[in-house]
């Protein structure tokens, strides 16, 4: 994989940088990493635009926010009008670099953050999917991004995605830039747990003798939210009574309430929205699950492993080789099995190797290279304006 040059220390001269990013709202995962990247530049003395439809959220100091006046009935026609009228922006007010958050044409680099579509499109969906519009739109966005023919770099977090798109676009090893995993400091688990965990419990009148899971995720159907239900109805009686699934994220919560309803799970399954406090529940819970039907990463996987909690996720996640390599938790089998997540997740909750995978958990946290994602991806950023402005000078005559 290719390496910045760039050394950690240095300072490059101020750069305008230009981030798309088609939603930005406070609680998703990609949303959180564009935030702490464009604050990091702009703290490195550096000027940065944002593109966005949508910004649900107080402006950033030191950032113009641009809201792209892009309408259409569809998603992906007002996606593909936004990155026209992106295009024609920068032609007139041209930047050093331009980062997406998300795939689109006339990108200098983009964060791959999300799954491969094409992967995605022929393995989980039906082939009439491939005659819309929609399918189209978003297939087109791909191959601008990581087709052979293009030459935008790609600041890869998941080396199973990589393969993924060099199976479906042939990209070059040499256009991905490797980031480790950027979990902050704040997750690491502190020694007053307990006072914690008994201040949020009397908080959300949890019974003392009672033990939470914790879901933690903005798109509750990607993430499996229905799997967890399906499993927390399937515990024996005894520990179902004496188990609280806590749910974290941004989402429309309508349907996996009435879900749990139905399976006589009201007082058990307690959906709370996207929150601001997210560290006091990862210290006050029992154990984390993340059963995810489609998961690029899931830092949240390895945030719950610093906070010392016993993780139970899907093996297609990208950071579920922590989980194994690290022996902080269970993995469920791929393909999904809903038996299996079951039997496991009776196990992560009465298992006397709980104590084990906690610790185990508070080893990784020693781990240097878990909470460096932010400052690598910036000195990338830097390192392709460099290159970026030195090629625009060798072509003048």
């Amino acid at each position: 994989m290719a390496r910045s040059s760039k050394l950690p220390g240095d300072r490059p001269n101020e750069m305008l940088i230009a981030f798309s990013i088609f939603k930005y709202f406070p609680y998703g995962g990609i949303q959180r990493d564009f935030a702490r990247m464009a604050q990091l530049c702009v703290e490195r003395g550096h000027v940065v635009r944002v593109y966005c439809l949508l910004w649900k959220a107080l402006p950033m100091e030191g950032m113009d926010v641009v809201v792209v006046p892009a309408k259409a009935l569809s998603n992906h026609t007002r996606y593909a009008r936004f990155a026209d009228w992106v295009a024609t922006d920068l032609e007139s007010r041209p930047v050093d670099l331009h980062m997406g958050m998300n795939k689109m044409p006339g990108l200098d680099a983009y964060f791959a953050g999300d799954s491969c579509f094409e992967d995605k499109t022929r393995n989980q969906r039906a082939w009439i999917y491939r005659l819309t519009p929609r399918y189209r739109l978003f297939s087109r966005f791909e191959k601008a991004v990581f087709s052979v023919l293009n030459n935008t770099r790609i600041l890869s977090i998941s080396n199973a995605q990589n393969a993924l798109y060099q199976q479906y676009h042939h990209t070059p090893d040499a256009r991905f830039y490797p980031l480790p995993p950027g979990i902050n400091r704040d997750r690491i688990a502190p020694d007053n747990r307990p006072e914690i965990r008994a201040e949020l419990y009397r908080e959300l009148d949890i019974a003392d003798h009672c033990q939470v899971m914790l879901f933690i995720g903005s798109g509750f159907v990607k993430k499996g939210l229905d799997r967890v239900i399906l499993g927390l109805h399937a515990l024996p009686e005894k520990v179902r009574e004496n188990t609280i699934l806590l749910v974290l994220g941004a989402d429309k919560p309508e349907k996996f309430a009435r879900m749990a309803s139905s399976f006589g799970l009201d007082n058990q399954v307690r959906i709370l929205g996207g929150r601001d406090d997210v560290p006091r529940f990862l210290f006050s819970a029992d154990c984390f699950v993340l059963p995810a039907y489609d998961e690029n990463t899931g830092g949240v996987i390895v945030e719950a492993m610093v906070a010392r909690l016993p993780v139970l996720v899907s093996a297609n996640c990208g950071y579920a080789s922590y989980v194994a390599d690290a022996n902080a938790g269970l993995l469920v089998k791929d393909p999904f099995d809903q038996i299996d997540f079951n039997t496991k997740l009776l196990e992560i909750l009465t298992s006397t190797e709980r104590g084990v995978w906690s610790e185990n958990g508070r080893k990784f946290s020693e781990r240097d290279d878990i909470y460096e994602m932010i400052p690598r991806a910036v000195e990338y950023l830097e390192s392709f304006a460099e290159e970026i402005a030195a090629l625009k000078m060798r072509s003048i005559p």
